[in-house]
């Protein structure tokens, strides 16, 4: 007979089920969960901070909500961690940064209001990147976080430590943002499924800010779930997607829409002028495309539309967006890693004067109508997340030279973000001892049609992403 899991082994959903048939408690849970960070988190420093007395407490609140027999919401009792570049009320929003390690928030950012008012029990802060702004998880202030399937690659970033922890056991949900692949790239590198919705759906707003986010960041910069299975990340999603009046931006959106009618089409995207595509990704990729075939979907090998041009219109807006806000900063505050990796990311790009970044930004519509065109007879995109497997940690600082063909392979990443898409990163196996994953792609407000894809894809593979230490 096969002996049950662990709490800390099960999912969000199986979780919130137990405890709303009084099968367990969500003291029980958080013990299981608080347990396992405990075993795991001095060695992969995923969890920058560990809430133990919170998450007791408010599981025992949860517990009483219960036992009165008051309404639960979808999260109630499932153990999550919230990323340490939003505000949650009481604890320091550093976002990796030394000046910031005592920047107490007063009040929750949107995306912790409302996993707090779906009933989930935040059990820590997960690390990121300085400024969040690596592929790599690693700052001044809280340190390095290792993937738990390898600690010589690296974990993703800057949304590493929720990755890190989510397919470590450290909780069944994990919060991260994505501006330029953070939610994606962690889910590839740590063999978990994340999602970065459309810009727009779910509500963002730090209340600690001292100014607004600039255009870029209006533009690109989205907050997600991180999950070890579709089912969880649905629900996580469902649960931040939830209106918020400090974020103007926000729109109305219903979860599912009209589905297409007839077989879904997919355009399989696997190659790209003048980027070799390592042999590991183009076999997940084949993978998942039969997988979809058989699941019901029309596969047929494509183009996209000025892919790579939308891949450079990321970088130029970030790099303006970078000189504006941030590069003085790392040069002052950051370490050596991020201000190598900020030089190396400058590197022979020219500043963009005002007339170059209005055009920018109006090519930027351009592209858009391109894309969307395209995407009326191929509702969905099978991609990759990198061209590369999940890298070596500090490849974007061991030259000039790896730290161009580092950008050159997250190019599926870049040019998404700079036109504001949905993606989900799908795990589908190993290559050694690097987990791999795909992305699927749908044009705005469709994370429904990603999601379904998702699930296929997810139930064909048969991947376990938990790693059992």
């Amino acid at each position: 007979m096969t002996a049950s899991p662990a709490l800390w082994q099960r999912s969000a959903t199986d979780l919130a089920d137990a405890v709303r048939r009084r099968e367990v408690s969500c003291r029980e849970v958080t013990t299981s969960v608080l347990a396992r960070i405990a075993e795991l988190n001095p060695r992969l420093n995923a969890l920058a901070e560990v809430l133990a007395d919170e998450a007791l407490a408010s599981a025992d609140a949860a517990d009483a909500r219960t036992l009165r027999g008051e309404p639960l919401g979808p999260l109630h009792g499932v153990p999550v961690s919230i990323k340490v570049n939003v505000d949650q009320a009481g604890h320091a929003t550093t976002n990796g940064v030394i000046p910031l390690k005592d920047h107490i928030a007063r009040e929750d950012a949107p995306v912790v209001a409302h996993w707090r008012s779906a009933g989930a029990v935040i059990v820590g802060r997960s690390n990121t990147a300085t400024y969040s702004s690596r592929w790599f998880t690693d700052n001044g202030v809280h340190g390095r976080t290792l993937n738990p399937w390898d600690a010589a690659i690296t974990p993703g970033g800057s949304s590493g430590g929720a990755a890190s922890a989510v397919a470590s056991g450290m909780g069944a949900l994990a919060h991260g943002n994505d501006i330029g692949g953070s939610i994606r790239y962690p889910a590839y590198a740590c063999g978990v499924a994340g999602l970065r919705p459309t810009a727009g759906r779910v509500p963002a707003f730090n209340p600690s800010a001292t100014s607004e986010r600039g255009i870029t960041p209006q533009l690109m910069s989205v907050q997600g779930p991180l999950a070890r299975s579709i089912a969880d990340l649905r629900l996580g999603y469902e649960a931040m997607a939830r209106p918020d009046a400090r974020d103007p931006n926000w729109v109305p959106m219903p979860h599912e829409l009209p589905r297409p009618a007839g077989p879904i089409r997919v355009a399989l995207f696997k190659r790209t002028p003048g980027i070799p595509v390592d042999p590991a990704v183009t076999q997940a990729l084949d993978d998942a495309a039969r997988w979809l075939q058989q699941a019901g979907y029309a596969v047929d090998e494509a183009e996209l539309p000025c892919f790579g041009e939308a891949a450079a219109l990321w970088r130029t807006l970030i790099v303006d967006d970078t000189r504006r806000n941030i590069i003085a900063g790392v040069e002052q505050h950051g370490d050596d890693l991020m201000r190598r990796s900020q030089r190396y990311l400058l590197e022979g790009m020219a500043e963009t004067d005002r007339d170059g970044f209005l055009d920018a930004l109006a090519r930027r519509q351009a592209l858009l109508r391109s894309w969307s065109v395209f995407m009326q007879t191929h509702p969905l995109v099978l991609m990759p997340v990198s061209w590369q497997r999940p890298c070596p940690q500090d490849e974007d600082v061991a030259s000039l030279e790896r730290a161009r063909a580092l950008i050159d392979a997250q190019s599926p990443l870049l040019a998404t973000a700079a036109l504001g898409m949905p993606g989900l990163a799908v795990p589908t196996g190993m290559a050694g001892s690097a987990p791999m994953g795909v992305q699927l792609l749908a044009w705005r407000f469709r994370e429904d049609l990603l999601l379904k894809a998702g699930q296929a894809i997810e139930d064909a593979a048969h991947f376990t992403p938990l790693v059992a230490q």
